[in-house]
């Protein structure tokens, strides 16, 4: 039997926190994952403010607490003040991925030239079940699908390398990348 995929989304916004809006992340993030992949798995969400030392705190517990194998947040990646979602996953994380936001922003690139004010980053966090790999995520649910179609595809391999499930994905959505080494037939679904 395959282990459950444990992700945390966590929608990062000052006004919709607050009710001034409704989320809209989260939902996006929700179908995306419906949609995308085939093997167990199921989600945890939180929706907080532009609070560094909150955004920290909520990783912390996604990661250590609640034992998320993967971590997207939407929202606070630009350069406006309150924009503080990349410096607090760095804060809490070990190891950063670069390739994770460089890529990121090349696919929303392809979108719009405002792209190249985000500051998106890709980190893993130890911890004591293991490690989890962190994403931020644009905020607007058409930008949060273009990106995850654009790297998510290297996402369950990541996953494969620091200890986490086998995740596999419905191909006619995404095809999730494997050397021919880490591949494995006959999973059970």
């Amino acid at each position: 039997m395959t282990k459950e995929l444990l992700i945390g989304l966590v929608s990062i916004s000052d006004r919709a926190s607050s009710g001034v809006y409704e989320d809209k992340g989260i939902p996006a993030l929700r179908d995306w994952f419906a949609a995308a992949l085939a093997s167990p798995w199921r989600i945890e969400t939180r929706l907080i403010p532009d609070e560094q030392s909150l955004i920290e705190q909520t990783l912390i517990e996604l990661t250590d607490s609640v034992g998320c194998h993967l971590v997207l947040t939407t929202g606070g990646t630009g350069p406006a003040l309150r924009d503080v979602t990349p410096e607090a996953t760095l804060a809490v994380a070990q190891k950063v991925m670069p390739g994770f936001g460089e890529q990121m922003r090349q696919v929303s690139l392809k979108y719009v030239p405002t792209a190249i004010l985000s500051r998106q980053v890709g980190a893993i966090r130890q911890h004591a079940h293991g490690q989890t790999l962190i994403l931020n995520l644009p905020g607007q649910p058409k930008a949060i699908k273009e990106t995850l179609d654009g790297v998510f595809a290297a996402v369950p391999y990541c996953l494969d390398l620091i200890g986490g499930p086998y995740v596999e994905t419905r191909e006619e959505v995404i095809k999730a990348f494997r050397p021919k080494s880490a591949q494995r037939s006959g999973m059970a679904r």
